[in-house]
């Protein structure tokens, strides 16, 4: 039985929290508090195996509470967040946060996609055992014996649980030009990517841009807008708003399908922490395009659940740590 703790100082959204859990037959809710200050005495008091904490509060705020709960305790932490809080959240991700969950705009009338991504959200925590990204040194594993092409012509990175703060690790590594595009699906919501996006320009002198429909591929870092799937032809990147593809848009696997055949073997895939299948088939199709794969080790993951089935469906050529790829991509595209 997990043992949760709810913060937020909204009576009503704690209530909604506490419902929704309390269905799930493996959570318990321990405890609740209205604000930071009150949530730092539980966890003083007592162990909780989750926190689901709002951004905004009185007293101490989500922020606040957040980095100093990293500083004392390992639980892991999903952010409650509203639309007008972007910067904050995705501060809070590059913080320790695990994830985030939208608030929904109308609690009266919460829509049944929004109890899903909840419930799929605390389960990824759940079933993967989420754990403090871990920045030591793992040994390098070959599966196959591929080589990275002489010539890189493209990277593309796929990510979802704990991405956010693994690709700023990747984006502070690049050196000051690249030679070839680095292409970036990101598990988020419509609005958050723009934040997202900018927040990434911040820690590298190579431009980071938001993808529009049409927009010209050069050799920068580009990351998909949410609710959005993106694929690459012809030079330039296309969106669409197509159904949802493993119960996620963007969908890491149109972009990475897209791109084997646009590049071929001068294409590098990547697949960073993150709950569900997203990804393997892009990988097996870089693969079968002559191209090399990464898939993120275990240890650095906060859910080892995309990169995990990729291996097992032997799409991956060589699995590293986060501290490694980040060096990897760095060498690649420089």
């Amino acid at each position: 039985m997990k043992r949760v703790l709810i913060v937020d100082d909204s009576a009503f959204m704690r209530k909604v929290v506490t419902d929704l859990l309390e269905q799930m037959p493996h959570i318990k809710v321990a405890a609740a508090a209205r604000n930071g200050k009150q949530a730092l005495d539980h966890l003083a008091k007592e162990s909780f195996d989750l926190v689901v904490m709002d951004v905004e509060m009185p007293v101490l705020d989500g922020l606040e509470t957040l980095r100093m709960i990293k500083e004392q305790y390992t639980v892991p932490v999903i952010m409650l967040s509203s639309m007008t809080n972007q910067e904050t959240t995705i501060e809070s991700l590059e913080l320790g946060a695990a994830d985030f969950v939208e608030k929904p705009v109308n609690l009266s009338q919460i829509q049944q996609d929004w109890i899903d991504d909840f419930y799929k959200k605390i389960d990824s925590l759940d079933q993967n055992h989420s754990k403090e990204i871990n920045h030591s040194i793992a040994e390098q594993i070959k599966l196959t014996s591929h080589h990275l092409p002489r010539t890189v012509e493209a990277v593309v990175i796929g990510s979802s649980t704990g991405g956010p703060r693994a690709l700023l690790g990747i984006i502070r590594g690049l050196p000051k030009r690249l030679h070839c595009p680095v292409m970036i699906v990101q598990h988020m919501p419509a609005g958050f990517t723009a934040s997202f996006a900018q927040r990434l320009n911040s820690e590298t002198t190579v431009p980071v841009k938001e993808v529009t429909d049409g927009m010209p591929i050069e050799n920068q870092v580009y990351l998909c807008p949410g609710d959005y799937h993106m694929t690459v032809g012809q030079g330039r990147f296309h969106l669409n708003q197509r159904e949802k593809l493993h119960g996620t848009r963007p969908a890491v696997d149109y972009l990475f399908t897209s791109a084997a055949s646009a590049y071929q073997k001068g294409l590098v895939g990547v697949l960073l922490t993150g709950m569900g299948k997203d990804g393997a088939k892009g990988m097996q199709a870089i693969q079968q395009e002559g191209g090399y794969t990464i898939a993120q080790d275990k240890d650095s993951c906060v859910v080892f659940g995309m990169p995990r089935y990729a291996i097992e469906q032997k799409a991956v050529d060589e699995v590293l740590a986060l501290s490694k790829i980040e060096t990897k991509i760095g060498q690649i595209v420089g």
